[in-house]
């Protein structure tokens, strides 16, 4: 019988942070597959786990997956852990996991810390619905795709931002977005946390004068609803009137129907949308 393929969620800063189910599980695999095998091996010393370990990682991503998965087809069990947090999130291991799936190896999920949730639970902003969109592509063209995209999202926004460009994303995320409120998380779970709550435009002038450390989560607040339907009417505003009216008289509305549609676009009554097109004729 196949292998299984475990992916064990690690602390993204405090070792506690780690389940007891992991770390029975990368005692009991007969490999761990990790993303940098120099900094796994100081998480399995501190637990004194003696599994070994082989590097799996960003350019090894699609040959060593197929190698992988000859072990497990073998019988062998394997882990699959990260840098920091669980496996799959923003990381190689969605390319393993994929591969897996089409050859049909079972794959468990074991949860455990994801800096992206810890980020949101403590941002202060709704956690009902959000946008996980990760690293902004470094490529200009699809870097400005994506920020076009993020204008109209009306989820909560969440970002990972190294420091040496936390600032230049603050100042595009702005311009981009104009003012909404923003959690700046720094260094989640370790020593020197720290959950920053301000406007886009505060945090930016403050990480202007203060040297950004450590890793970043960005949580921003979605486009408001109220937001939206004041862009709306602005573009039915600029729209002439009569012209309006012909939208909908040509969609089979009667003229008493069209400027019911025409007055709610516009954010007005119906009363006025007729003085206005009397005023017109």
């Amino acid at each position: 019988m196949a292998g299984k393929l475990y992916l064990c969620a690690t602390p993204i800063g405090n070792l506690e942070d780690i389940t007891l189910r992991v770390l029975r599980t990368l005692k009991e695999v007969d490999l761990i597959a990790a993303e940098d095998t120099r900094n796994s091996i100081k998480l399995l010393n501190h637990f004194e786990i003696k599994t070994p370990l082989t590097s799996y990682h960003e350019f090894n991503k699609i040959e060593k997956a197929y190698q992988l998965i000859e072990k497990l087809r073998a019988g062998k069990n394997l882990a699959l852990i990260t840098d920091a947090g669980t496996p799959g999130i923003s990381d190689p291991g969605e390319e393993l996991v994929r591969i897996c799936c089409e050859e049909g190896i079972e794959i468990v999920s074991l949860p455990g810390a994801a800096a992206c949730i810890t980020a949101l639970t403590v941002s202060g902003l709704s956690t009902r619905r959000f946008a996980f969109e990760a690293f902004l592509p470094r490529d200009k063209k699809k870097r400005g795709i994506v920020l076009e995209e993020l204008k109209s999202e009306t989820r909560t926004i969440i970002l990972y931002e190294a420091p040496h460009h936390l600032v230049h994303t603050l100042e595009e995320l702005h311009q981009a977005l104009g003012e909404r409120n923003i959690a700046v998380c720094r260094e989640l779970t370790k020593k020197h946390e720290e959950v920053m709550r301000a406007s886009l435009v505060e945090v930016l002038r403050y990480y202007e004068e203060h040297e950004p450390r450590g890793e970043y989560v960005l949580v921003i607040e979605g486009k408001s609803y109220a937001d939206i339907e004041k862009e709306e009417i602005a573009e039915w505003m600029q729209m002439d009137l009569t012209e309006h009216m012909r939208i909908y008289e040509e969609k089979g509305l009667s003229n008493k129907e069209a400027m019911r549609m025409v007055a709610k676009d516009r954010g007005i009554s119906k009363r006025e949308v007729y003085q206005m097109l009397l005023a017109l004729k």
